[in-house]
């Protein structure tokens, strides 16, 4: 956008399904992989954070109210906001009696914006919030000595189930997929209220994402051993050449569970994806162990931007 567009006032309201078309035009081409631009997740958290949206002429702007607190937003676009954008976000907030807050901003922005603000703005990293990106070939393969734990599994795996069966993730398998996050959820242990409530929050968010299924163009998998589904993973587009994986369970009490449905999900994926976003590790110790294990092709980065009040 250029600086001289007029974009006052901001005309925001409730995200919903029927944005896709409008959203994607930008998100899918912005070469962003960032996976806070898969519309997936934006419609299947939008109950999280009471989401809202603005379109504007090559940009999409989200704007989260979580609730009671002071709302955050996020802006999509292929190229740095022009700062008119957010001077405009500036004074909304300041009119709302609060700071301005950027959250999800990658690196390159981050610099950009305090090159320009200097002092007006603070940056934030966001470790337990950095996306792991991995090259597609490479979890397809698990080729090499940084991967031979993995290949390990896999082939532990086969030997003890020769003959499991992939399927791709259709309607008549959601109960299955239900019935395996609930023992999925029933063996997690956690002491911490905030993670028990994102276990909650999440098989919500399954449900919406269900719901919207064949809306929100998903891409899944599930694998079937001794009888029974035992994993399954899903997703969708982030870019043109990205596919974000926004859910996978399986039965921890099966050896090589994940890494078979990591696998086959990247084998059957559709040939333009080149690379796979498996998302944050949320700060968890045994996440970000196992998500570093898989030796990511990058892992992208993000910060929270908070600007002085007007």
């Amino acid at each position: 956008m250029t600086e001289n567009t007029t974009i006052q006032p901001l005309p925001f309201r409730p995200l919903s399904i029927d944005d896709k078309t409008s959203i994607q035009a930008v998100t899918l081409h912005s070469g962003r992989r960032n996976c806070n631009f898969t519309f997936a997740n934006l419609i299947g958290w939008r109950f999280l954070f009471d989401t809202e949206v603005c379109l504007l002429p090559g940009a999409v702007i989200f704007r989260y109210l979580f609730g009671h607190r002071d709302p955050a937003y996020f802006i999509s676009s292929s190229t740095l906001p022009s700062s008119d954008i957010v001077d405009a976000l500036r004074h909304k907030s300041s009119e709302e009696g609060c700071a301005l807050t950027l959250i999800a901003v990658e690196d390159d922005w981050a610099t950009q914006f305090k090159q320009h603000y200097g002092d007006d703005v603070t940056v934030e990293p966001l470790r337990n919030s950095y996306d792991y990106i991995y090259r597609r070939d490479e979890l397809q393969q698990l080729q090499g000595k940084n991967l031979k734990a993995k290949r390990n599994h896999v082939n532990k795996f086969l030997s003890e189930h020769p003959d499991f069966q992939y399927r791709d993730l259709t309607p008549d398998l959601f109960d299955s997929c239900r019935l395996l996050e609930q023992l999925w959820r029933d063996g997690t242990i956690h002491d911490n209220p905030w993670y028990g409530n994102t276990i909650e929050s999440e098989h919500r968010m399954i449900e919406n994402v269900f719901t919207h299924w064949h809306q929100l163009d998903m891409h899944g998998g599930a694998i079937f051993a001794d009888g029974r589904m035992i994993a399954f993973s899903f997703g969708a587009a982030v870019s043109d050449d990205t596919f974000d994986t926004c859910v996978e369970k399986a039965d921890r009490s099966i050896d090589g569970a994940f890494s078979i449905i990591n696998q086959q999900m990247a084998l059957h994926l559709p040939p333009q994806f080149r690379y796979i976003n498996r998302e944050e590790d949320m700060g968890l110790e045994g996440l970000r162990k196992s998500k570093l294990s898989y030796h990511p092709y990058t892992l992208l980065s993000y910060n929270i931007l908070n600007f002085a009040k007007l």
